[in-house]
């Protein structure tokens, strides 16, 4: 079955996951670092995000650790986490190539199973 279209900001933090465990912070500076600084997460909106995808299956929490005084949430990508974000990046690639094709210009190539 075919899931709905991710929106960017939920690609790039799954993308961020797909790498290994992180907290909030790790994965605003990687959503900021992957989009060329075009997708500035705010807080609030990372973990609204992040509560719904755990509800979804995608990610879950992996483990708390204070530094600095400060609590950091972990999360993880799960096994469904990882199927979803693949086959997003197949249907994002799929249409870049079709748009690359009416453009006149070379398909990009990735090397999707």
């Amino acid at each position: 079955m075919s899931r709905p279209q991710m929106q960017e900001p939920t690609v790039l933090i799954l993308a961020a996951l797909a790498e290994g465990r992180k907290h909030g912070y790790a994965l605003i500076s990687e959503a900021a670092t992957m989009s060329d600084g075009r997708v500035k997460l705010k807080v609030s909106t990372l973990y609204a995000a992040l509560d719904r995808l755990a509800r979804e299956g995608l990610v879950e929490r992996a483990g708390d650790e204070v530094t600095d005084g400060r609590l950091r949430r972990f999360y993880e990508l799960t096994g469904e986490g990882r199927a979803a974000l693949e086959e997003e990046v197949a249907r994002m690639h799929a249409l870049a190539v079709q748009a690359q094709a009416r453009l006149g210009l070379r398909p990009l190539t990735l090397g999707i199973a």
